[in-house]
């Protein structure tokens, strides 16, 4: 097996940290990707904003967990990374990162590398991402509409 880095890019119109808030959004997530479900887990009783270290859950359409990711670098506005916690590709590591578009808005590149591929999930790899990136870029940009 060899590794695999995927890299994907979109535009929105949207601020960074618009898109940056989006990320974080658990609640977002079912409303402009194909997850049902991503629940941060912290504590009971504990309210406050993401943090490196802490651990999300993803679940599909069919309510399976998809993945744990543990976030690893949070630049608020600019780029968020995690890794894969545990699931079925535990080597794969992930990283949003945001910047100013030279004629406004916010241009983003998601990418993650795995470390073990098979190269029949190599095309489908890359087309999820591409759809995920899109998608966030098409949210980002509806939220701009809403508050126009």
């Amino acid at each position: 097996m060899s590794s695999l880095t995927v890299t994907a890019s979109s535009h929105t119109s949207a601020s960074a940290a618009i898109v940056y808030a989006a990320l974080l959004d658990a609640e977002s997530w079912p409303l402009w990707s194909a997850y049902t479900d991503v629940e941060w887990d912290v504590p009971a009783g504990i309210d406050r904003p993401a943090r490196v270290n802490d651990l999300r859950t993803i679940r599909s359409r069919a309510g399976r967990v998809c993945c744990r990711q543990r976030v690893v670098e949070m630049v608020p506005d600019q780029r968020f990374s995690y890794e894969q916690a545990a699931g079925l590709f535990t080597s794969h590591r992930g990283s949003v990162d945001l910047a100013l578009a030279p004629h406004g808005g916010t241009d983003i590149t998601w990418s993650a590398t795995y470390r073990h591929t098979l190269p029949l999930l190599n095309m489908l790899r890359r087309r999820r991402l591409q759809v995920l990136v899109h998608d966030l870029a098409s949210y980002a940009n509806s939220i701009v509409s809403r508050n126009a």
